[in-house]
């Protein structure tokens, strides 16, 4: 049997597996879907991941609604246990609190202390307030402090008013000032005293810190009294808001001209039958508690909060302004019968307080207009306070006039 060769002919065919042949099916119709839809690839991409994103979003926000229940759930089965472990008391443990409990936490606001003294003279009838110091005030501005000062009247007459001087980015300021009242042994025994602790604000109302009274029906008048009290929240059914005024002042050394702006007022007295008053401003300028120079803004008809914007510029030298006072009052026009005075505010050499801090501001930047809110006291204290007598002599105004004119022209 003879050997014989077998010749094969084998054709190889390339081998597809099904992975690689369902990707590029699913690669064509992707792309197919794509070439449908009349958008630029880049706008579809863009879609797609904003979509995508959206979704992750929302499933976020699912999963931290359930964490938050999940909490909450554990919170209100641990209060429930810590109930169930009163045995029934529960009624009993949550009426009859202990009274010291009450003035703890949130409930009680700690407004801080004022260290003051009292002294009376029956001889000369003179009580003397002194307001020596405070300490851990309440921050009452962004800055975790405050600009504190202290406001000191005398009650039921309240016949006067005076303030410290204000002390900036403190809540431990020494004050180390006194102030007078004149008082009868009759009447300091009826009396009480009250000291007010503000925050000051040049352009915004003063916001009360906290005060303290004092009955001096209470007092042992046998030895000076100094001591440190709790400031308390403050009182209102003796205040009486008269409203504010603002304006701005500006004094030129050089020029010998003193400018005040009456800017406006707000939350007036309401003087009218109607609910409302007819507001105008005067501005009297006072030498050596003499009446001296005044001027006055127009009436502003059936508000509350006028707006002025005047201006009054008055000559007065550099030797004047040291020994001037600038009285800013606000009226009511009545066509019919006496205009009434609604509130009054002072500045000057006699002034105290935010008063006087306004002017010495004025003083210490001159050429520059400086403008600040003050709060309208009666015109019973302020006039009290001032005790201005009648106008110049004309005497005095002749050879003021001839002054002026001499150093005009020469």
């Amino acid at each position: 049997m003879g050997t014989g060769t077998a010749n094969f002919n084998v054709t190889s065919h390339p081998i597809i597996s099904n992975s690689s042949a369902h990707t590029t099916v699913n690669a064509n119709f992707f792309d197919d879907l794509l070439s449908h839809i009349p958008l630029p690839r880049w706008a579809i991409y863009t879609i797609f991941v904003a979509g995508g994103l959206l979704i992750l979003l929302c499933c976020l926000c699912i999963c931290i609604k359930c964490c938050c229940k999940g909490k909450k759930k554990k919170k209100q089965k641990a209060e429930q246990i810590n109930l169930k472990g009163l045995d029934g008391k529960t009624t009993t443990a949550l009426v009859q609190l202990d009274v010291g409990d009450v003035d703890y936490g949130s409930t009680k606001q700690q407004r801080g202390k004022l260290l003051y003294s009292l002294e009376y003279s029956a001889v000369l009838s003179k009580l003397t307030v002194g307001i020596k110091q405070a300490n851990s005030l309440k921050a009452m501005d962004m800055g975790r402090s405050s600009d504190p000062y202290v406001k000191i009247y005398i009650l039921p007459e309240r016949s006067k008013t005076y303030e410290t001087k204000v002390f900036k980015n403190t809540l431990n300021p020494v004050f180390n000032e006194q102030f007078t009242f004149q008082l009868s042994k009759s009447t300091l025994l009826k009396s009480t005293v009250v000291m007010k602790v503000f925050d000051f604000n040049r352009f915004t109302k003063h916001e009360i810190i906290g005060e303290l009274r004092v009955q001096l029906c209470n007092v042992d008048w046998n030895h000076v009294i100094e001591e440190w009290q709790d400031l308390a929240e403050p009182a209102k059914f003796e205040e009486e808001n008269l409203g504010e005024i603002c304006f701005s002042l500006r004094y030129v050394p050089t020029a010998s001209k003193l400018t005040v702006v009456i800017l406006e007022a707000k939350n007036l007295k309401s003087m009218d039958f109607g609910g409302s008053s007819d507001p105008y401003v005067k501005v009297q300028l006072a030498l050596d508690k003499r009446k001296w120079k005044k001027r006055k803004t127009s009436i502003k008809k059936k508000t509350l909060n006028p707006y002025f914007n005047e201006s009054f510029t008055f000559d007065v030298s550099f030797d004047q302004i040291q020994r001037v006072n600038l009285v800013i009052s606000v009226w009511d026009h009545d066509a019919m019968t006496r205009n009434d005075a609604m509130g009054k505010v002072f500045l000057g050499c006699d002034a105290t307080g935010n008063q006087l801090r306004h002017w010495a501001d004025m003083l210490s930047n001159p050429r520059r207009p400086i403008a600040q809110w003050h709060s309208l006291l009666s015109a019973e204290q302020v006039n009290s306070t001032l005790a201005l007598k009648n106008k110049i002599p004309i005497s005095s105004k002749l050879k003021e006039n001839t002054h002026m004119f001499e150093k005009h022209f020469k």
